[in-house]
């Protein structure tokens, strides 16, 4: 009796071992289906290499496992040890004299991620293992592993293919092939131990019947009392819907106000209806964005009977797990919409990691939705990402809409766009843009005192203006410190707080309770936040500071301030913050804030149509940097350095750990009964670095975190106010530790 994975005990639960031919057949089942779910939208070369790949990799992928110590091992398991040493070896070696690189590479690469070329090939021993012991047995024993394989498990043969692969993207479908393989073997592994963890199937796009529901939720929002500017709103919700595009990608440049959110969303449908596409992603720059768009499009796409949770799936950061034990808790892109951020989305895309590969072949055959583009990614992570885009349309059917309200048409420019340029028509037309565009122009008077100030100097200045009043930070730290500061002096019913020191739950509190004060006219008090509240959402304003950071992100900010032309005399601050009193900086901001700090200095109004001279100024003081940066990243990706693109592929400079909050949540995953959702919800993400080196937080299992500092239980280290922050105020207060970053 051959096993695949041991015999476990999860809470009063006995899992008993899964054979080898069940998980085998398991795998290649769905990972065969998730290749066939993609073929559609594939070129017929791109199509039969990627199913022939993987079915080979899935049907092998485990044959290493069939070594008698692996054997030994899975029928007596000694508690927290692994596996007496890796199992790829057979699988790989196998494919490759079988002739199917693809298919060994992706075995070689199914727990460690795909590795990077060059270090593989200046090995000595590429894609093998580097135990010469295991090499050794595999080259003396594999016809004797391949025929117990094909006794227990008869499955489908070997699918030989050879294709010229000249004109496909290598990087991209090696992607590809390994995500189907790692979701075949994640979920199967995931339902082995948690019966019953994923859904038995997920609902359909059916765009053409939520296109309808979508006219439906519009038309009964009506055009309040009919307004110019309502009628407007109308307008460019018919201009997107009815809007024909034919190639990969378009543009749409509106406004702060005038209804992107449901515009977009019925050209995406009806563009998924002609192409007889599966999905549709909303990629959203801040996280919390996420919830509000999330709640309208569950209230205008969800049909009756389904399940909201299941057609608008809300990811709010990436939730990737190895541990076998903690799989079934990954964040997946099953939901026929998906709403998630940059960080996420991107960072997928540039990843070597199965755990987090296993969601993108998913994406091909969808339309995606990259709300606020240029405030998407650091400039110079621009170029590959807009070479994904690229191929990810021309070979694998994606239809890409990247809208702003700042007139950032960046893949114009070229040392962004490089060898990908290509036509980016505008859905709206340019006459009703400049009739949106008409009501930006009287809304703020953009004022700037670039004189450092101290906390209590900047707490002056805001005070002393109109409110209600959004003051936002650089940091994190910096903006904690500005509301516990001015809570102290005016008392907490003047001041909110948001930031990514909430949990995606404590956010949605306080944005809501923000929208409330808004509403009822409370006009005497501060919201201090970071850039997190600079996109996608619906507060207005009636005075406005940002620290000195870039022009998109000082253009983003005033468009939280007087955002319904309310008032007459509303102003947008730009200042700058003195070193000291816990406040930080943020590096990432460094080279933005030095072309708008020269613009400013100039007496240069900000104003859109000035970003794409930024973004090129911005590349231009980086210099060298710069264009090391950018070039590096592209040619390690020509390289296929996998893993070193993974690792510098960072949208937000952060290498972070998910860190729990909620001691409730800790002890259902003690007991195997989270939810991936749970998780997302209630925790926070802080860098490695602090979480092991700075506060030593436990442990929960692999890759998860308790936020607990070691204080007494009298000491509160986590509040609705400053989330995670307040821990790490009095940790400073108390430790009199270095700053956190």
């Amino acid at each position: 009796m051959y096993l695949a994975h041991s015999a476990r005990k999860i809470d009063d639960s006995f899992i008993p071992a899964q054979l080898y031919e069940t998980h085998a057949a398991n795998v290649l089942k769905l990972a065969d289906k998730y290749g066939a779910e993609m073929a559609p939208y594939l070129s017929e070369q791109s199509r039969n290499q990627l199913l022939a790949s993987v079915h080979n990799a899935a049907n092998f992928h485990d044959l290493g496992k069939l070594h008698p110590a692996i054997q030994a091992f899975l029928h007596h398991p000694v508690a927290n040890k692994r596996l007496p040493f890796s199992h790829f070896d057979a699988g790989t070696q196998l494919c490759r004299q079988y002739g199917d690189l693809l298919a060994a590479i992706s075995i070689f690469s199914h727990h460690a991620g795909l590795p990077d070329f060059q270090d593989e090939l200046a090995s000595g021993y590429p894609f093998r293992d580097k135990n010469g012991k295991v090499r050794q047995f595999t080259d003396d024993h594999l016809r004797h592993l391949e025929n117990i394989h094909n006794q227990c498990c008869n499955l489908p043969a070997f699918f030989k293919f050879t294709a010229h692969l000249n004109n496909i993207n290598f990087q991209v479908l090696m992607r590809m092939i390994l995500s189907c393989l790692a979701d075949g073997d994640h979920t199967d592994t995931a339902q082995n131990y948690n019966p019953g963890c994923y859904r038995s199937a997920d609902p359909e796009l059916n765009p053409e019947k939520r296109l309808l529901k979508l006219d439906q939720y519009v038309s009964s929002l009506g055009t309040g009392n009919g307004d110019k500017r309502n009628l407007l709103r109308q307008s460019m919700y018919t201009s997107c819907r009815m809007s024909e595009i034919n190639g990969g990608f378009a543009s749409c440049d509106s406004p702060v106000g005038s209804g992107k959110t449901t515009a977009v969303m019925a050209h995406l449908l009806r563009q998924a209806q002609k192409r007889h596409l599966r999905r549709i992603f909303v990629v959203l720059p801040f996280t919390n964005i996420i919830t509000q768009s999330v709640e309208t499009y569950r209230k205008a796409l969800v049909l009756p009977g389904e399940d909201p949770s299941t057609v608008v799936a809300e990811l709010h950061h990436n939730v990737d797990f190895e541990n076998e034990d903690l799989r079934y808790l990954t964040a997946l892109w099953r939901a026929p919409i998906v709403v998630t951020t940059a960080v996420a989305f991107f960072e997928t895309l540039a990843s070597n990691k199965p755990s987090a590969l296993r969601r993108l072949h998913e994406l091909p055959g969808s339309a995606v939705f990259l709300d606020e583009s240029h405030a998407a990614l650091p400039v110079h992570l621009w170029p590959l990402a807009w070479k994904w885009m690229s191929v990810l349309s021309k070979e694998w059917s994606c239809y890409w809409v990247l809208a702003s309200g700042s007139q950032t048409r960046f893949w114009d420019i070229d040392e962004i766009s490089g060898d990908y340029k290509t036509d980016v028509p505008e859905i709206v037309d340019s006459g009703l843009r400049d009739k949106l565009s008409g009501y930006e122009q009287h809304r703020v008077t953009y004022k700037s005192d670039l004189l450092p100030k101290s906390i209590e100097e900047l707490i002056k200045l805001v005070m002393s203006k109109p409110g209600p009043r959004l003051v936002i930070m650089n940091t994190v730290q910096s903006a904690a410190v500005v509301a516990q500061r001015i809570c102290q002096q005016y008392g907490r019913e003047r001041v909110e707080h948001i930031s990514t020191s909430l949990t995606p739950a404590d956010r949605e509190k306080t944005i809501a309770k923000v929208k409330s004060r808004l509403l009822h006219n409370d006009d005497n008090w501060v919201l201090v936040a970071t850039s997190c509240v600079e996109a996608g959402v619906d507060f207005s304003f009636r005075s406005g500071f940002r620290e000195l950071g870039t022009l998109v992100s000082l253009l983003q900010a005033s468009g939280r301030v007087n955002r319904n032309g309310k008032y007459h005399d509303s102003e947008m601050w730009t200042f700058c913050m003195k070193d000291g009193e816990m406040l930080t900086k943020n590096p990432g901001l460094k080279y933005g804030a030095m072309v708008l700090r020269s613009f400013l200095e100039k007496g240069i109004t900000p104003d859109p149509s000035l970003c794409n001279e930024a973004m090129r100024e911005e590349l231009s003081v980086q210099g060298d940097k710069g264009e090391y940066l950018a070039t590096k990243l592209m040619r390690e990706e020509e390289n296929r350095d996998f893993k070193t693109v993974c690792e510098k592929y960072h949208v937000i400079d952060n290498n972070s750990a998910t860190v729990l909050i909620d001691p409730q949540i800790v002890d259902k995953i003690n007991h195997g009964k989270a939810d991936w959702k749970e998780i997302q919800r209630n925790s926070v993400q802080i860098h490695y670095h602090k979480v092991n080196d700075k506060f030593n937080l436990p442990l929960i299992k692999e890759e998860l975190y308790f936020w607990d500092l070691g204080f007494p239980a009298s000491d509160e280290i986590y509040n609705g106010f400053l989330g995670y922050m307040q821990g790490v105020l009095l940790w400073e207060k108390k430790k009199d530790a270095p700053v956190f970053l």
